[in-house]
């Protein structure tokens, strides 16, 4: 893996294990050689990854949308910042820029930006893993919700398998090097009820 794709809170938190695990994670990744991708913020868990990985010799880069930049929010000590246009720029050229894709605690944008990459992977349009970094349980709840989708038929289980759920990061960096694509399709085949 050469870019590892960061997905994670424009806020803190209200647990330091949050902060640790995001600079733990952007030094593990510079650490490791591996470019970081991000959403080109200065705030939040975005911010502590971005200033981890930087303060290791990392390189990092940025993709924030304009009128984010025009708020005082874009990072300024980036190896590279992209500015684009619209949220689905930002995404699109985060995706095309990684080989890979983690998600830590964050809110409803950490949610749609990894939803969409394991997307993307369930549909065959990348072959990359993606990770959830479960830092101190926060995403217990959602896995256990993922389990109830399979369980109702409109996730395959292999699919799910193929999720990463790492409560480390030396953990994620274990299943990253082990990682294989699935193969099935996405579509459930009909019954007959």
């Amino acid at each position: 893996m050469k870019r590892l794709c960061v997905f994670c809170g424009s806020s803190y938190g209200n647990s330091p294990a949050f902060t640790h695990a995001a600079r733990e994670l952007g030094e593990a990744v510079a650490a490791r050689g591996i470019e970081m991708v991000f959403g080109g913020s200065d705030v939040g868990l975005m911010g502590v990854a971005a200033d981890a990985a930087l303060s290791c010799g990392g390189k990092v880069i940025g993709v924030l949308p304009r009128f984010m930049s025009e708020k005082e929010l874009a990072h300024i000590g980036l190896t590279r910042l992209h500015l684009v246009e619209t949220m689905h720029e930002r995404k699109q050229l985060m995706a095309e820029l990684s080989e890979g894709f983690v998600a830590l605690p964050g809110g409803f944008g950490t949610f749609e930006e990894i939803f969409e990459a394991i997307t993307w992977s369930q549909l065959h349009l990348h072959k990359y893993p993606c990770a959830l970094l479960n830092v101190d349980g926060y995403y217990d709840s959602l896995v256990e919700f993922l389990r109830g989708s399979v369980a109702k038929g409109f996730v395959r289980q292999e699919q799910l398998d193929s999720l990463i759920v790492a409560g480390t990061t030396d953990e994620l960096f274990t299943k990253f090097d082990a990682f294989k694509p699935d193969s099935v399709e996405k579509w459930i085949p009909k019954k007959m009820i």
